[in-house]
């Protein structure tokens, strides 16, 4: 076999400085700005959009005027704004439409009815969890857990099933660089992790360590599609005296059954799920 020559044109190449990121253009600028509408504590003034998304305040401001003339925002009291109906209506088909979702809801409420506990699907952005649906218990708890609330991927026990349940290599580097489950742990977080995701691998599922500064709880377990893959994470939340060690030894393996009973249904329909966002913006 012949020796592999360089073209001088490779040589170059391998040699050229990367190229540097294109600027955001246009569409990119709308989307961040619908994705700061659709965070919670809304209606959002424009100084805060500005500051969430990083754009100047005349560009959010024309942006918010082309969106809402669309139906996508919604102007509202002293100039701040909101998702408008379009955009809710958008959101309501496509959750409506998930085969994942729908096979969730029904465990979800048995979960809430049987622990008192928030019960939640939540699904990954990139480094992020958002839930997608949260059945609140009757008492509320005093937690602000709903909708679209989002939390780090390695912020506590959703994060870890999620983690867990993904192969090694996207795992790892999706903990590359990341700051730490517990902020007072910053040297050993890495192996705290680790060992972490490997006590959420044999049980089946996630749970958050005992933190005297963390006033809530997760439980979770890992929705698979058919090819083993994670689509989301069912979860119990609770404050940390209604969901201790020997809460936890209880509802765990329901929450585990529970998850493999809705990725069985999920591996024998077909339908639409929601699309895991990779780092990037590229949805697979």
């Amino acid at each position: 076999m012949g020796k592999q020559v360089n073209s001088r044109s490779q040589m170059q190449d391998s040699t050229a400085p990367a190229a540097a990121p294109p600027a955001p253009g246009p569409v990119d600028k709308a989307m961040e700005v619908l994705s700061a509408l659709s965070e919670t504590g809304a209606p959002h003034r424009l100084a805060d959009l500005a500051r969430h998304t990083g754009l100047a305040k005349p560009t959010v401001h024309r942006l918010l005027r082309t969106l809402a003339a669309q139906g996508f925002a919604e102007p509202a009291e002293q100039g701040s704004y909101r998702a408008g109906p379009r955009l809710l209506g958008l959101a309501a088909r496509v959750l409506a439409d998930d085969a994942a979702l729908g096979l969730a809801r029904p465990a979800l409420a048995e979960l809430r009815t049987r622990t008192g506990l928030f019960a939640s699907y939540a699904v990954r952005d990139d480094r992020t969890l958002v839930h997608l649906e949260v059945l609140a218990p009757a008492q509320g708890l005093g937690l602000d857990l709903r909708p679209g609330s989002r939390e780090p991927l390695t912020a506590g026990g959703a994060g870890l099933a999620l983690l867990a349940a993904l192969p090694p290599d996207e795992a790892e580097r999706l903990l590359a660089g990341t700051d730490s489950l517990h902020a007072d742990e910053t040297p050993h977080v890495h192996e705290a992790i680790s060992a972490a995701l490997a006590e959420t691998a044999r049980r089946g599922y996630g749970f958050d360590s005992a933190d005297v500064w963390r006033d809530r709880r997760t439980l979770a377990a890992a929705v698979r599609d058919s090819a083993g893959l994670p689509v989301g994470t069912l979860a119990l939340t609770g404050l940390a005296f209604t969901l201790d060690e020997a809460a936890a030894e209880l509802y765990g393996p329901m929450v585990r059954a529970a998850a493999g009973a809705v990725s069985a249904g999920l591996a024998a329909r077909t339908g639409t799920r929601l699309g895991v966002v990779a780092s990037g913006g590229e949805a697979r």
